[in-house]
């Protein structure tokens, strides 16, 4: 197939184009390249023969319909988006025009070409969203693909009204299309302003490790390369109009996470000091509106589709520290970026 790959430079939509080229596909990578997109995250596929690049911003409808006229893909996988939740509480602006508005773009450029083509019948439109967009869970239960929506961020609140548009579409006009919600990723090139990436570094730098009020928070981890061979799969088999939820079987509370990625560091690389990195761990003020639990039932991905990720936690948190441990140039090259390094979305 040629897919067009919108935010390809960005965290989990490298992952995608870097599967999709290995698995043989051609691939249109459409990225903006705001701060947290980079080009070394799809430097090792960068020189392949079915690779193209192209910088464009899905706001842009003129753009994006020459984009569409000039590589005439197969598919769209949509996960261009603002997708950090601190970020979207101190300026919410940005999240409304690009995962909103740049949607519908998205998807009115699509509908376009989609009809010029005579409505070919492979072709396919697929949005990658987020768990985030059913609110927050209890002790027990877990989100289905039937749960309401119950956005409590301005993040998730831009991505169930991207989600709700996508449907309208195919309601509406008949564009085929497939979506996905997913649990929290991580691995390697995860921006260095999000959990994980932060705890490393700061560990690394003998700084404080803050974790968001008492750490009780519970999230579904689930590792990168997991999920892009999730979503390669669903835009292949998935069945039209439908949605399916891609966890990664791995609950752990933010407390517990940290602990774990600690004690993977005092056995990879030890402080100088002989102390245990967990003594860095530092209890900070919560996020407002700071979800208390995410938690997804993977059976309709299992049963229809065949798929179970392949990485526990504390494969994927290894992998992920080894990771960074040999890619500091990487890394380094990001924090002087707008924000990062930065406590944000304490504004209310």
């Amino acid at each position: 197939m040629k897919i067009l790959v919108t935010g390809g430079a960005g965290f989990i939509g490298s992952a995608v184009v870097r599967h999709a080229i290995c698995d043989g596909h051609e691939v249109v990578n459409l990225d903006a390249l705001t701060y947290a997109a980079c080009l070394e995250n799809v430097a090792g596929v960068a020189n392949a023969p079915g690779y193209h690049f192209v910088q464009a911003d899905i706001r842009d409808r003129a753009a994006l319909d020459t984009v569409f006229d000039t590589y005439n893909p197969d598919a769209v996988m949509h996960l261009a988006a603002e997708s950090h939740v601190d970020r979207s509480i101190d300026g919410p602006g940005d999240f409304i025009e690009t995962n909103i508005t740049g949607t519908f773009n998205m998807l009115e450029a699509a509908r376009k070409y989609w009809l010029a083509q005579d409505r070919p019948e492979g072709f396919r439109f697929h949005h990658i969203s987020t768990d985030e967009v059913y609110g927050s869970l209890g002790a027990t239960g877990q989100f289905t693909e039937d749960t309401a929506y119950d956005p409590r961020s301005p993040y998730s609140a831009s991505k169930a009204a991207s989600d709700h548009l996508v449907r309208a579409w195919a309601e509406t006009y008949g564009l085929p299309v497939v979506l996905t919600n997913c649990s929290n990723n991580y691995g390697p090139y995860h921006f260095p302003e999000k959990l994980i990436p932060v705890i490393i570094i700061n560990a690394l730098a003998g700084k404080p490790l803050p974790i968001y009020g008492d750490g009780s928070n519970i999230r579904d981890w689930l590792y990168v390369e997991d999920h892009a061979d999730a979503l390669l799969l669903v835009l292949q088999q998935g069945q039209l109009g439908r949605s399916y939820n891609i966890g990664g079987e791995n609950e752990r509370s933010n407390l517990e996470l940290v602990q774990t990625l600690c004690d993977i560091l005092d056995r990879l690389q030890p402080r100088p000091d002989g102390k245990a990195y967990g003594d860095q761990i530092s209890f900070v003020a919560d996020r407002p509106g700071h979800d208390a639990r995410y938690a997804i039932d993977p059976s309709r991905m299992r049963d229809e589709l065949g798929w179970r990720p392949s990485v526990t936690v504390e494969e994927g948190l290894e992998k992920t520290v080894r990771w960074y441990l040999d890619n500091q140039d990487w890394w380094q090259a990001l924090q002087n970026r707008q924000g990062v390094g930065q406590r944000l979305g304490v504004k209310t």
